[in-house]
């Protein structure tokens, strides 16, 4: 990878325990960078119970780090995305700890409804929205400062994971779809904020993937399985998060400079 100079670049990476953030966090480190891993602890808040399925854990997230290669490389941190004075606290601990911030990308994400969108209970709503576009905002608002403080010539990226519901009219999904349409809607706005400034913005959109949150979209459509999931895709399976962090790796390096204000579908061909 094309360095400007010869520091490693350096990544935050929200929702990181587990899912394609975990996979992101893996793969950049094997690329050479230092990464501040960041997560939430899902066994310590009983306000994401209500969510119906068991959210990334601090000890997952310790997990992440110690499977890192080469070791050392990727330093973690608890974090809720939901305030953005965590998001403030892990962007000026990563500065601190590597000397800079190259990438910001925000993985953390969860799922919820199962029933028709005027019929989800408020709370559970709200909790959806403010994990999945709230935090994607505070992560702009605690990043991008960093990333523009970076020497020129820059090459920030700030990175948003959408999903191929902001796209399509998914039943029984309306405040999960709304959220992350309104990540791909921040991302082009970014874009033409950043123009000039070497750093980019931009937003990938997964398809069905083995995660915890296909696992959950599968019980709220009473499937039985996440396999049936897969007839959507014209690739005609189920990604592995590995396939979607590939994409956000190449977005997050130097090589994807002439892509800004983009959602870019990793989605198996789910949005065909």
């Amino acid at each position: 990878m094309t360095q400007v100079d010869q520091q490693p670049r350096v990544a935050l990476v929200t929702g990181a325990a587990r899912g394609i953030g975990a996979a992101c966090v893996e793969l950049l480190a094997v690329a050479g960078w230092a990464v501040m891993a960041v997560d939430l602890d899902g066994e310590t808040d009983p306000s994401l119970t209500q969510l119906g399925y068991p959210l990334g854990t601090a000890n997952e997230l310790a997990a992440v780090a110690g499977r890192a290669s080469p070791p050392g490389v990727v330093a973690t941190k608890v974090v809720d995305v939901r305030r953005a004075s965590d998001l403030v606290d892990a962007v000026a601990e990563t500065v601190d700890r590597f000397g800079r911030l190259d990438a910001a990308i925000g993985c953390a994400g969860v799922i919820g409804g199962g029933v028709d969108g005027w019929e989800l209970p408020i709370d559970h709503e709200r909790t959806i929205v403010e994990i999945n576009l709230f935090g994607i905002m505070h992560l702009a608002r605690a990043a991008i400062p960093a990333l523009l403080a970076t020497p020129e010539p820059r090459q920030g990226r700030f990175i948003a994971v959408a999903s191929a519901a902001a796209a399509r009219g998914l039943p029984k999904l309306a405040a999960y779809s709304a959220s992350k349409a309104g990540v791909s809607g921040l991302v082009r706005s970014l874009a033409v904020e950043l123009g000039g400034t070497g750093v980019t913005a931009n937003a990938v959109s997964p398809g069905s993937t083995e995660t915890a949150m296909l696992e959950h979209s599968a019980r709220l459509y009473d499937l039985d399985d996440t396999s049936e999931f897969a007839s959507h895709q014209a690739v005609g399976r189920i990604l592995e998060p590995a396939e979607v962090a590939a994409v956000i790796a190449f977005v997050a390096g130097p090589d994807s400079s002439a892509i800004t204000g983009q959602t870019l579908a990793a989605d198996g061909g789910l949005s065909l």
